[in-house]
């Protein structure tokens, strides 16, 4: 089932966590024994049920190396139940096709391999794949980190936080919101200090990162997006 050949081997990323899915027992502990030797943990499993009852959510990079012909609970199937989440899938089988890898990869799949497969063939695509999940893992890190600046804001600075992203001037913020310029302005100090910026550019990026929309005046008021 699984060569080694010479090459060099991959590196994984910090906290990486294999998770293996494979009907054949054979097979999961040779996997299990190929990973452990180049000291990546892993676990396996023999259905897809049993990788959905028992797996912990891993919060770090994660790889499902998953065969495509599992009984009653298919690969493809297990394929789309975890398409919300950070584990990247690599697909092992000894059965597959062109159409079936078309569909694996159109649905998001790092990889299709067939067995046999060589060990490092295997582990330099379990390697992509958890680079490919850390790289995620980082952006809804930046993500929750960005919505809990935004989470800071006081309802009026978040209101006066949308003004500027629309591009108004102070003057056009106090006369939507009915309050003084020199009040914007107060308000609008806070807002640059709370979501760590100082500039425009940036806080509209920041802005359009989580989704917070531009103030009324200037954005179709059936596309608004809140934090709050």
């Amino acid at each position: 089932m699984i060569s080694r050949s010479s090459k060099p081997l991959p590196s994984w990323p910090a906290e990486s966590l294999a998770y293996i899915v494979d009907d054949d027992e054979s097979i999961c502990r040779s996997l299990l024994r190929l990973f452990h030797s180049t000291q990546l943990p892993a676990r396996s499993f023999t259905s897809a049920q049993a990788y959905l009852e028992q797996a912990a959510v891993h919060t770090g990079p994660s790889c499902l190396v998953l065969d495509v012909q599992l009984p009653k609970f298919g690969g493809l199937e297990l394929q789309k139940t975890v398409t919300e989440r950070e584990t990247q899938i690599v697909f092992l089988t000894g059965h597959g096709d062109v159409p079936m890898c078309a569909e694996a990869m159109k649905a998001g799949a790092s990889d299709f391999l067939t067995k046999p497969v060589d060990g490092v063939a295997l582990l330099v695509a379990v390697a992509r794949a958890l680079n490919r999940s850390a790289e995620i893992c980082r952006a809804k890190a930046r993500k929750t980190l960005l919505r809990a600046q935004f989470d800071q804001l006081t309802p009026r600075e978040f209101e006066v936080m949308r003004g500027i992203v629309a591009g108004l001037l102070n003057k056009q913020i106090g006369a939507e919101l009915g309050m003084a310029e020199k009040t914007v302005k107060i308000h609008r100090g806070r807002v640059m200090e709370k979501i760590g910026v100082a500039s425009v550019a940036d806080l509209v990026r920041r802005a359009q990162a989580v989704g917070v929309s531009p103030s009324a005046t200037r954005a179709s008021s059936g596309n608004l997006i809140s934090c709050h």
